[in-house]
Parts: C-alpha cells; sequence; structure tokens
C-alpha cells in the first residue's frame, strides 16, 4: 500500500476508534456510572466525576450562550480540511495516526456540544489539593495525537534508497536495469 493511502487508512481508523471510545465511555458514565452523579475515587491522584464544559480547554470561552455549542462546533470542523491538506503534503503513518486521535477526539466533543450543549467530563486528577480541570477520552485523544503529531515532525523522514538498489521490503529505490 502507498505511503499515502496506507497514512489516510490509519488516520481514518484512529479518528473512528478515538470517536467510539469516547463517545461509549461517555454513555457509560452517564448511564452508569454516575446515576447519581457523586465523587468516586479511584486513587490517591485519580477521581471520577461529573462535570458539562460550555468552552473549549480549560473552560476557556465558556458562556451560557446557545451560539456557542455551534461556534466551537464550527471550528473544529474548520480544522478537519487543514489537517486533511497537511496530511496530504506529510503522507507518513505517524502524521495519520496522530491527526486521526486529534479528528476523532474533536469529533467527540462535538457530538457532545450539538447534543447537549457543553462536553462531558469524568476524569479528574488531583495532587496536593491541587485538581486538574476535570476531562474527558476525546481530550485525551486530542492530548495524545497532538504529542505524536510533534513527535512525527520531530523525527526525520526515511532516507531514499539510492538508486539502483534494492529495500529489505524488496522495493527499489529507482528503476533497476538489470544486464
Amino acid at each position: 500500500m502507498p505511503s499515502a493511502a496506507r497514512s489516510w487508512a490509519i488516520a481514518i481508523v484512529a479518528g473512528l476508534l478515538a470517536l467510539a471510545v469516547d463517545q461509549v465511555s461517555k454513555w457509560w458514565i452517564l448511564t452508569e456510572v454516575m446515576d447519581p452523579p457523586r465523587l468516586i475515587p479511584i486513587t490517591g491522584f485519580l477521581n471520577l466525576t461529573l462535570g458539562y464544559n460550555r468552552g473549549v480547554s480549560f473552560g476557556l470561552l465558556a458562556t451560557d450562550s446557545p451560539a456557542t455549542p455551534i461556534l466551537l462546533s464550527g471550528l473544529a470542523f474548520a480544522i478537519l480540511p487543514l489537517m486533511g491538506w497537511w496530511l496530504a503534503k506529510e503522507p507518513r503513518p505517524l502524521h495519520g495516526a496522530a491527526f486521526g486521535l486529534i479528528a476523532g477526539g474533536g469529533l467527540g466533543n462535538v457530538v457532545d456540544r450539538l447534543r447537549q450543549g457543553a462536553v462531558t467530563d469524568f476524569i479528574d486528577v488531583h495532587a496536593a489539593g491541587y485538581h486538574w480541570p476535570a476531562f474527558n477520552l476525546a481530550d485525551t485523544a486530542i492530548f495524545l495525537g497532538a504529542a505524536l503529531l510533534i513527535a512525527a515532525t520531530l523525527l526525520p523522514l526515511p532516507a531514499e534508497a539510492p538508486a539502483g538498489t534494492v529495500g529489505r521490503d524488496g522495493l527499489a529505490g529507482a528503476p533497476r536495469h538489470d544486464t
């Protein structure tokens, strides 16, 4: 499979997986775990709790305006073609995985915004009395995708095979003319 097709396939699979895991986890939290809503200590640094974020990361841009979920969802949809353009220019499998995780996580939060006007958050990480803002698995996918994108961008491109040579995969660096 050519590199571009493989990168797009990885992006689609990673995106669908991130979206599915996010939506299933939120459904489970809302219907099974947090009925009734409460604080559930898991470890000394991790709780499950139910929260709704009407804004973006850390509650930025949070308002009670009915237009906010639509505007934030539109912003997420506007970013998707830009990521597709970047992947078309850099068809590397790591970029595909990164973009898929970012897109799938972003779409998971869009589903929440359009369905209920806010993003469902339920993971509460804390230490020494300080709590990180609650987040969800879509946010985790976006974070992991961004970290992977940084790593993929910093990694050197694989070296081209010299003309007339055949690599381990049996593909030539350039057409061979054996006599």
